[in-house]
């Protein structure tokens, strides 16, 4: 009588131990993938922030993504947004390209723009970084998740106060929050968010 008992209770015992771990496991892949990013939950980036240059032209000098797909990506699907103009940066490095707004369609009284309708652009290799204009407050959050830093010529008085460089997504993750963050300059460019 023993003996059953303990055998059934040796059988219980593993099958606890991987239901739970299934569970485990698929209830922390589903956090990193499924979640929404917002304003509320951007993520810290991960390791320490990568060197930069602290004058003009900003670049990002480490940390470079070893895949470089994910700047294509973010660029491709920049590129699929409504009322924008693909043209060579106006205020950057040579090479870098910048996504103009139409000007039917920009914000009437903001600091989205460094220069004309120019609101982002990425930097070419090695940078792969980009510069963009977003709202103060959001400038603030992703700076202090790590995201990204205030561009040095906001001192100086040649950009406006909110124009930061946003460092290059180095994976899946990353890019699903640089989107986001391009995503917000973007509809502050039109207007969209103040």
């Amino acid at each position: 009588m023993l003996a059953k008992k303990v055998i059934k209770i040796s059988l219980i015992i593993p099958i606890v131990a991987i239901i739970s771990s299934t569970v485990f496991f698929t209830h922390k892949k589903d956090n990193n993938m499924d979640t929404q990013v917002t304003l509320e939950n951007l993520p810290i980036r991960d390791g320490s922030r990568p060197e930069t240059t602290n004058t003009n032209p900003h670049t990002q000098l480490t940390q470079q993504p070893k895949d470089t797909s994910y700047t294509k990506d973010l660029m491709d699907w920049a590129f699929t947004l409504h009322h924008i103009e693909r043209q060579p940066s106006a205020v950057s490095v040579p090479g870098a390209i910048a996504m103009c707004m139409d000007d039917a369609h920009t914000c009437d009284n903001c600091n989205a723009f460094m220069v004309g309708t120019e609101f982002a652009h990425f930097h070419p290799h090695p940078d792969y970084s980009l510069h963009l204009g977003l709202p103060k407050a959001d400038a603030e959050i992703m700076i202090d998740k790590g995201w990204g830093e205030w561009h040095p010529l906001i001192k100086r008085g040649f950009l406006p106060p909110n124009i930061v460089m946003m460092y290059a997504p180095r994976n899946q993750e990353e890019l699903k929050v640089a989107k986001f963050i391009l995503g917000r300059s973007y509809a502050y460019a039109k207007g969209h968010i103040q």
